[in-house]
């Protein structure tokens, strides 16, 4: 991050007015979250513009009176703003329900033109909604899914093993940009460049990359991309990015009356429009963090400054907690790419308890699989799991210094029990 773009952002302490979770306490303490990884605090200016829309405009769409000309215009501006935010068209931007609704619609749509003989690369690396789907389609249509392998030493996919798996009968390669449970980033642009050397169709899935690394589907070049609003502070929904021609081909499923032109095509029935609206006002909310004369150029901005942020308090909270005895950390290390989120166990302690611990001292952490299920098998820590803490564009290195104080005594207070046995 350049000098000048630290200062055009705002201060955490500015950042943080925005959001009235942190206003907060528990147990006589301020609320810290870390939970972020599984679902950003959000903005007024969300809520605010959720409520407008409900109270002053809601309707349904495509009709003549002026609530429902409001709603068409509404949307309309959403995937204006939306597309800005994935460096794509207006007309390559759908919503739905959430991300694994729209992974297994997208699914389906491309499974109904394969069959046996035809390959699907998903990886370890990967939350199961963008397994799951694909896996589906080896009982419904007798395609065969091959799993590419992660290093568990080091949270990283085998670049090696994707490449051989990766061939002239492979049809899709399914990958996702960032590890929700390690935060390891992979590089989607490689793979989508993988994908297309065989005719494959790309999938990426960003729903844990997009709130930390400004997401641009025209340098990686993929096919299809999804991500969930509520993981960059906006409301419970999901985006998906088609390139164009792709939804256009894509035989999904829907209702005949219903219009059949891109990105319509892919929505089934009514949306959640105040969600829509909800996730614009989260891109806009982030464009406000940055400087630019066009909502691109300011997320730019924003994003750079924010993840420098991110970075720091990363370093922060990987070296303190890899500092203390019986704590073992997973995935890339600060200085390889990677996300602001680590996940920890503490010797002799269920993930749940440590959890517990931390939320009797206001740190709100998740703990167990977080749906990367082959993730944590393949780290050892099945069926328990292990305890995950995210950074976001609110948390304070005060936090963090909170967060491995707080790991530390309840570190302490298990040796202490496991003592008395």
């Amino acid at each position: 991050m350049t000098e000048s773009a630290a200062s055009r952002t705002p201060s955490p302490d500015a950042i943080r007015q925005h959001f009235p979770a942190l206003e907060r306490r528990h147990n006589g303490r301020w609320v810290a979250y870390f939970d972020g990884p599984g679902g950003t605090q959000v903005p007024r200016v969300v809520t605010d513009a959720m409520t407008d829309y409900l109270l002053n405009h809601n309707a349904n769409t495509h009709w003549a009176y002026p609530t429902s000309i409001e709603t068409d215009a509404a949307i309309a501006r959403a995937r204006r703003t939306l597309a800005d935010f994935l460096n794509a068209r207006d007309d390559e931007i759908a919503f739905g329900q959430n991300m694994t609704s729209l992974a297994f619609h997208i699914a389906r749509g491309i499974g109904r033109r394969l069959g046996p003989g035809d390959q699907i690369v998903v990886t370890e690396l990967d939350h199961h909604a963008n397994i799951a789907p694909w896996q589906a389609l080896a009982i419904e249509r007798g395609v065969t899914v091959r799993t590419v392998r992660m290093h568990p030493d080091s949270g990283q996919l085998d670049w090696d093993d994707l490449e051989r798996a990766v061939g002239n009968r492979t049809r899709v390669v399914a990958i996702g940009a960032a590890s929700n449970a390690l935060g390891t980033i992979n590089d989607v642009t490689r793979a989508t460049q993988l994908a297309h050397s065989v005719g494959a169709i790309a999938f990426v899935d960003a729903v844990h990359s997009a709130p930390h690394k400004l997401v641009d589907v025209r340098a990686i070049g993929c096919d299809f991309l999804v991500c969930s609003a509520y993981k960059f502070y906006g409301p419970h929904i999901g985006v998906l990015y088609g390139a164009s021609e792709r939804m256009l081909e894509l035989d999904v499923p829907k209702l005949e009356p219903a219009p059949d032109t891109a990105p319509e095509r892919l929505e089934t029935g009514t949306q959640s429009h105040e969600g829509i609206i909800g996730a614009a006002a989260a891109v806009d909310f982030l464009a406000s963090l940055g400087a630019g004369d066009t909502r691109r150029a300011r997320l730019e901005s924003a994003f750079s400054a924010l993840d420098a942020r991110g970075a720091e308090l990363l370093s922060r909270l990987w070296n303190g907690l890899s500092g203390i005895p019986g704590v073992r950390v997973f995935g890339p290390p600060p200085s390889a790419p990677r996300t602001p989120t680590v996940s920890f166990v503490v010797a002799g302690r269920s993930s749940t308890a440590v959890a517990q611990d931390l939320a009797e001292r206001a740190l709100f952490a998740s703990n167990g699989d977080f749906y990367a299920t082959t993730v944590i098998e393949r780290l050892g820590m099945a069926p328990d799991g292990v305890v995950r803490a995210g950074c976001a564009c609110y948390t304070t290195a005060d936090e963090v210094d909170r967060l491995v104080e707080a790991v530390e005594r309840s570190q302490a207070g298990g040796s202490r029990r496991e003592g008395r046995r």
